[in-house]
């Protein structure tokens, strides 16, 4: 599903990750409880997230300003996720974070 996002200027969180295949306790049920804390996150705009097959991931969050993303960062629930993700779940990851002056949208009329 595709985030609705505000006009231009705002802030995007790219996170790649590639899923290790020794732990799967719990994994699904914290990505769903970190998605639903970050949608109550003061500067939250929405969030896009898709895992291939091999255990590549990306999510990707969209928010309002940079103060929005560490206050994000350092939630103490949020903390205890990325500990359980560097030990447990992930192999590797990425984290990037950018921001956004345009954005563009394609969506056919329907028929």
């Amino acid at each position: 599903m595709f985030a609705s996002t505000p006009p231009p200027p705002y802030y995007v969180v790219i996170f790649t990750s590639l899923r290790n295949q020794y732990d799967e306790v719990g994994y699904e049920a914290m990505a769903e409880r970190m998605l639903a804390l970050a949608q109550c996150q003061a500067g939250f705009l929405g969030a896009e997230s898709a895992r291939g097959s091999d255990g590549l991931g990306i999510t990707v969050s969209y928010w309002r300003d940079e103060a929005s993303i560490q206050a994000w960062r350092n939630q103490l629930d949020h903390l205890e996720a990325q500990r359980l993700g560097r030990t447990r779940w992930y192999e590797r990851y990425s984290l990037r974070v950018a921001h956004v002056e345009r954005a563009y949208e394609f969506s056919p009329s329907p028929v």
